[in-house]
């Protein structure tokens, strides 16, 4: 403001009085307002240089006056330092004079605008306000009031506005509005409301007071008046500040109201501004309000930001988040919602409530082996507890659901008085956990817990299922006489004759019965078996019993019956076709149907080339050719067999035989040369003694019985006396490693080598050393044996070295040098436990080796061998899909993947299942990841590392999801309740990280 004027009037100056004068023209007046219009140009410089000039001349008091007062003003207006000084030393020098006041506001405004509030104080303390208009003495007031307000005196700023805004000037309504803004500050509540009631009247506080009126009828408690002057002005459409503020105050006193469905509105509102943020007390309101709305997706959101520390707000935002999750049945989210509320203490209410809620999700997900911990948590916990009664109730059902089943069942026994629902729950329990014995083949702990199934016999049919089991557990333990009885006692039962387990009964039956020679009792279980199971769809292990059918046949010399049941195991295309036909050819032989024989024989041999019976079929050609004295055809067979299967052990048999065949055809020298080989390179084969004999017939016959006494001196070496020390100590040997005394087998077939070594039983000697070696731990010397045999000519011996070579190498992760060894084993296999072990050593040598395909290539091979080997087609199914990820296949190792998880319940679907969700994770799928792991987990709960990585790989995706909390809440419960070390501390690394 420019005071300038004001101030010449007081002066008494009047230019026009003195315009007419020609006194005026020489005066000292003409200089001082020429520096006064200096100062109206804004010559500050110029002006303060003529007046202080001007007052070095003589002038009158009150052209001195005026002269200091201008020289002042162009001071301050050039910002001089000495500015201030002249100003405040003309105030102080002239007290009295009219101009003071001016000079006064003058000063006081310059300090004010550039917001130097405290000499701006000082200086409008030089004035006498009195002596001010209304308008001037308001505008002081007001701008002393603001000036102690920057400085945050605010009890002298008040008593300023008070002053300035009473006058009712144009100033007023900024000093109600201050005024009202510090008594809010000072919790002067109605003094406030007032003010600023008064400053909304003004145009340019109506839409600055409502958020301030707001606040201050909810700090009162008058949540009905804060709701009736907010709701009409937001509906007005106002272009309102801070609305979002307005709609905050709202909201909480909608929620304080209880009615949570305009308070829900209202915190969206705040939000969805996106100008402030909640406190976490309000971020959990408006999850209430929300939940109580039932609109408990929106609720989640704002409960899981109010639930992520652990103090009472976060233990009620997690209660309350559990229950929202359990109306939209996700009972995952649910479980980790309550398990953090049960971990706090603020509300021992809510405390067990969810505790107990914690229990029931889990067991409404299928997590029935925390459920259960839970539970038997909470009756510890709380053994008066408000929900102990429903707690015993879900307990003894999910103990019937559950895979822990020795926790279960230790908890069971602790239970004196078993209700009628325990015994049910612990009949099946104790089952179930024979089951898992008997898959690990673990056969007496087995028989133990169906013993104690059996002990609570409430369920009739599941007592049929343990007698059978029984019976396959003692089969399988090599105890036939029990099994016999235990299958005896399902059909003791007098089941229906349709029931599955007198059925499976029936197979196991006969095969107990026909391993004890008990032919007549096997056939009819086994024809029982077939005949239940010919016309049905499912023939689980038909093609086996009627194979066994046939064979009970053969042996009981009803050579005709067996024909017509080999035949029927042809006619209908049944797996195992090969046999049926060697068997049906063996049948036909012995009643003398020898071209229909060799038909079958010959069909077995072209049709079947992998076949395990295809070395056994050469050779009965041969023998039948023999028979039918067709000498050419014979040979033929035998050369077939002997040159193809060089170390099949029919090869010295074969060679008994071609000799026979070539003596018959006069074919001499080639005789020799069979019976020669016996004796060279079998000389302990059973037929070597026959041998021998027709060597030295045909011999005698050439006139050559010179060379006999070579080979006779070689048989006996080969073939010492029952007496001789020899026989003696290879026999010792043998017996050790029978005995599975391997240390001491190993250390005697040594010596027995070194004592003898040109001795026949030299082959099998090399071979039980380096396995007694190998049995024993000591890989290097059974490498060292076995590798003796890679140089002698083929023979069984040599083929199982391999396969033990193979086996070394592989558990050494030579992966490339196992190759070539479990090729020659897989080629050479003589039964199907050996083509198994081989092919599941050439599965994993080569997926190790990087050759992919190949891996896949015999993982199918070996799903084809399944149940020879345990596990074999849930290793194959893994292998396979890991193989298929590896060369970026990867629907088709989901595919596969998921095959493997709904199929075995082993360690490697366990991995599978793992390697799916992880898969899914790879694609983006978070969501489908984590529903993968929750619906097929819980029968991979025992195997605690995979079990844990699957959780730990939830956790991430949650956080990929942005759901923090539910990721904290699962690494807690990782870190809770994992077994695994590897796994807890990688929980808790992640954990940590997080926090």
């Amino acid at each position: 403001m420019r005071y300038y004027l004001v101030l010449l009037a007081g002066l008494g100056w009047s230019v026009d009085a003195f315009s007419q004068s020609t006194l005026y023209q020489t005066s000292s007046q003409q200089a001082l307002d020429a520096n006064l219009e200096l100062f109206d140009k804004q010559l500050y410089s110029a002006a303060i240089f003529d007046n202080t000039k001007s007052l070095s001349q003589s002038l009158h008091a009150e052209q001195s006056k005026s002269a200091e007062l201008t020289r002042a003003m162009a001071a301050l207006e050039l910002e001089s330092p000495d500015g201030p000084g002249l100003m405040k030393a003309y105030i102080l020098d002239n007290g009295n004079h009219p101009t003071v006041t001016s000079a006064g506001l003058y000063l006081g405004d310059y300090f004010f605008y550039k917001r130097n509030y405290k000499e701006a104080i000082d200086a409008f303390a030089l004035i006498n306000s009195k002596s001010l208009s209304d308008a001037n003495r308001a505008d002081v007031f007001f701008k002393q009031g603001y000036s102690h307000f920057q400085l945050k005196n605010y009890r002298a700023a008040a008593t300023y506005f008070d002053q300035a805004k009473v006058l009712n000037q144009t100033v007023s309504p900024d000093a109600y509005y201050y005024s009202g803004f510090i008594a809010m500050e000072q919790g002067q509540t109605d003094k406030a409301v007032s003010d600023l009631q008064a400053a909304s009247k003004s145009s340019f506080y109506a839409t600055k007071v409502p958020y301030l009126l707001t606040a201050l009828y909810y700090q009162q408690g008058n949540y009905d008046l804060a709701i009736n002057y907010a709701e009409p002005l937001l509906a007005s459409g106002q272009n309102l500040d801070r609305k979002e503020s307005i709609h905050l105050y709202l909201a909480e006193s909608y929620y304080a109201k209880k009615d949570f469905s305009n308070a829900s509105k209202n915190y969206d509102a705040f939000i969805n501004a996106r100008k402030g943020e909640l406190s976490r007390e309000e971020v959990y309101k408006a999850g209430i309000s929300f939940f109580e709305i039932g609109n408990y997706l929106r609720a989640t959101d704002y409960l899981k930001v109010s639930a992520s520390s652990t103090d009472e707000i976060g233990q009620a935002s997690s209660y309350f988040l559990g229950h929202a999750y359990l109306k939209l049945e996700n009972y995952q989210f649910a479980s980790t919602s309550f398990q953090a509320a049960s971990k706090t203490s603020f509300n021992k209410a809510i405390q067990e409530e969810a505790l107990f809620n914690y229990a029931k999700t889990n067991l409404q997900k299928g997590s029935f082996q925390i459920g259960i911990s839970v539970l038997d948590d909470y009756l510890e916990t709380y053994s008066s507890g408000k929900y102990r009664s429903e707690a015993e109730t879900l307990l003894s059902e999910a103990l019937i659901n559950t895979s822990d089943y020795l926790r279960a069942i230790d908890q069971m026994d602790k239970i004196r008085t078993k209700s009628s629902r325990i015994q049910s729950a612990y009949q099946k329990v104790a089952y179930y956990q024979a089951m898992v014995y008997y898959r690990d083949q673990k056969f007496k702990p087995a028989l133990a817990y169906l013993d104690k199934s059996q002990a609570f016999p409430v369920d009739r049919d599941l007592l049929l299922e343990t007698h059978f089991w029984k019976g396959e557990v003692h089969a399988a333990d090599g105890n036939l006489p029990l099994a016999i009885r235990s299958y005896e006692a399902v059909k003791a039962m007098k089941p229906a004759s349709n029931h599955p387990f007198l059925i499976k009964t029936l197979y196991g039956l006969g095969y107990a019965y026909f391993n004890s020679q008990q032919y007549p009792k096997a056939e009819e279980n086994f024809q029982s078996y077939t005949s239940k199971l010919r016309t049905q769809s499912e023939k689980e292990n038909y093609a086996d019993a009627l194979l066994r059918l046939g064979d009970c046949q053969y042996v009981q010399k009803r050579f005709a019956d067996a024909e017509g049941t080999f035949s029927r195991g042809i006619n209908e295309s049944i797996e195992g076709m090969d046999y049926a036909y060697f068997r049906l050819a063996v049948v036909q032989n012995f009643q003398s149907k020898n071209n229909e024989a060799l038909g079958n024989l010959d069909r077995l041999i072209a049709g079947f080339p992998s076949s395990l019976y295809r070395e056994d079929a050469m050779f009965q050609k041969g023998q039948i050719y023999l028979e039918e004295l067709r000498y050419r055809e014979a040979s033929q067979a035998f050369s077939d067999l002997i040159s193809t299967r060089a170390s099949s052990p029919f090869v010295p048999f074969a060679l008994e035989g071609r000799a026979v065949a070539n003596f018959s055809l006069q074919n001499y020298e080639q005789t020799i040369g069979d019976y020669k080989q016996i004796l060279d390179q079998f000389p302990n084969a059973n037929n070597s003694e026959t041998a021998l004999k027709g060597l030295q017939e045909t011999l005698a016959l050439q006139g050559r019985s010179g060379e006999f006494g070579e080979y006779l001196a070689k048989y006996k070496s080969s073939n010492p006396g029952s007496g001789n020390v020899q026989s003696l100590e290879y026999e010792a040997a043998k017996s050790m490693y029978l005995d599975k005394n391997y240390a001491q087998a190993a250390r005697a077939f040594e010596n027995y080598l070194k004592n003898y070594p040109q001795s026949a039983q030299r082959i099998d000697a090399i071979y039980f050393a380096g396995d007694a070696y190998l049995q024993g731990g000591d890989e290097d010397r059974a490498v060292t044996f076995f590798k003796m045999l890679e140089k002698e000519p083929a023979s069984p011996q040599r083929v199982r070295a391999m396969q033990k070579l193979g086996m070394v190498e592989l558990g050494r992760k030579n992966y490339t040098a196992a190759i070539p060894y479990l090729e020659i084993a897989s080629q050479n296999a003589r039964n199907k436990v050996e083509e198994a072990e081989a092919v599941q050593g050439l599965m994993e040598a080569n997926f190790y080796s990087k050759k992919f395909a190949q891996a896949i290539s015999y993982a199918d091979r070996l799903t084809t061998l399944d149940g020879i080997l345990p596990e074999t087609t849930p290793k194959a199914l893994l292998f396979k899909a890991k193989a298929q990820r590896e060369l970026n296949q990867k629907p088709a190792a989901e595919t596969v993947l998921m095959s493997l998880v709904n199929e075995y319940k082993t360690i490697q679907g366990a991995e599978g299942l793992y390697l799916l969700a992880l898969s899914f994770q790879e694609k983006g799928d978070f969501n489908r990841s984590n529903e993968t792991v929750f619906e097929f987990s819980g029968p991979f709960a025992d195997y605690d590392y995979w079990y844990g990585k699957m959780f730990l790989l939830i956790s991430d995706n949650y956080l990929k999801l942005g759901e923090e909390f539910q990721a904290k809440a699962t690494l807690e419960s990782i870190v809770d309740r994992s077994t695994n070390a590897e796994i807890k501390a990688e929980a808790e690394a992640k954990l940590k990280s997080l926090n």
